[in-house]
């Protein structure tokens, strides 16, 4: 277990900068060794699977390692499978244990156009890839993409390693696994779980860019953590047979930029939300952690995923 002590993240924050360079430079670390693997090996698996569950920064660490890979000389195509969701409507035949739908279920996805989308893609041939607005719940057609010869595709999505999903991608796909590895712990000695770090990312990045309340995306938590156990994990062993493909993307500077972002909003929701208590180790690292200037933040950094202002086209 992956584990640093709040006042070892506070002693850094001393040197905001240099501690955010240092914490950059180890993810990406992680990332080129993944990347020069699949370099070596990318015309026998052209197609990388990319999977995590949410907030684990997929979408981030699949640009990065496309923007390496094309720095090779590999010309690399990233594809959200999150655009491959059934808009409103449509996603109406998988229901949870609550009787509404399981948003968490790879049946969330359009399945059919994903496979027969690889098929083509696999065939050097045109596809248009379709766009999911998460606000509205809709799709639409996004952008036409056609793999050249020894080109790369990256997949990434919660189900990318689930063979229900992906399967059409064949034994020509690496899969990779991100998420966050590391735990907090805080001076009492209580330990952050890693899906409190996650969850910090998303209340952020919904409020921000899915129009959802803190308290609606604390009220989803539960169904979230259930489909990882049910969806996600499971198949995360397809990427640990090499450990350059199991990344962890936590970067040790994050509770310090979400604290501007978040402490206020928790402290007015935990007087009146119910079984706020399961939350509170998440509340009182951000109450531990010393503030973070924005200007610190490099537009590169994965933490721009979910607060904004990042080079990244998301």
């Amino acid at each position: 277990m992956r584990k640093i002590h709040i006042n070892a993240i506070n002693k850094k924050l001393l040197e905001q900068r240099l501690f955010v360079e240092e914490c950059n430079e180890k993810y990406e670390k992680q990332l080129k060794a993944a990347a020069e693997r699949i370099a070596d090996e990318h015309k026998e698996k052209p197609i990388i699977l990319l999977a995590g569950p949410s907030g684990s920064g997929k979408t981030t660490s699949a640009l990065k390692i496309d923007e390496m890979l094309d720095n090779m000389g590999i010309h690399t195509h990233t594809i959200s499978m999150d655009d491959y969701f059934l808009p409103a409507g449509q996603f109406t035949h998988a229901i949870g244990e609550d009787g509404q739908p399981d948003y968490e279920s790879p049946m969330r996805i359009d399945i059919t156009k994903l496979n027969r989308h690889m098929e083509l893609i696999s065939a050097y041939r045109e596809v248009t890839v379709p766009s999911f607005e998460f606000a509205s719940q809709t799709s639409s057609d996004g952008f036409v993409l056609k793999r050249g010869k020894d080109d790369i595709v990256v997949f990434e999505g919660i189900h990318a390693l689930n063979p229900l999903v992906t399967g059409a991608a064949g034994e020509f796909a690496r899969c990779m696994y991100v998420s966050v590895r590391t735990r907090i712990e805080l001076s009492d000695g209580r330990l952050v779980h890693p899906s409190l770090i996650r969850l910090m990312r998303r209340l952020i990045r919904d409020e921000t860019y899915r129009g959802r309340s803190v308290s609606e995306t604390l009220d989803m938590f539960a169904n979230v953590e259930r489909g990882e156990n049910r969806y996600i994990m499971p198949y995360k062993y397809r990427a640990e047979d090499s450990p350059e493909f199991s990344i962890d993307t936590f970067l040790p500077y994050e509770p310090a930029i979400y604290k501007g972002f978040l402490l206020e909003k928790l402290e007015r929701v935990s007087t009146v939300y119910p079984n706020f208590s399961q939350f509170v180790p998440m509340l009182d690292l951000l109450r531990e952690t010393e503030p973070v200037s924005l200007d610190a933040v490099t537009d590169d950094s994965l933490a721009r995923e979910f607060i904004g202002g990042s080079r990244y086209e998301y």
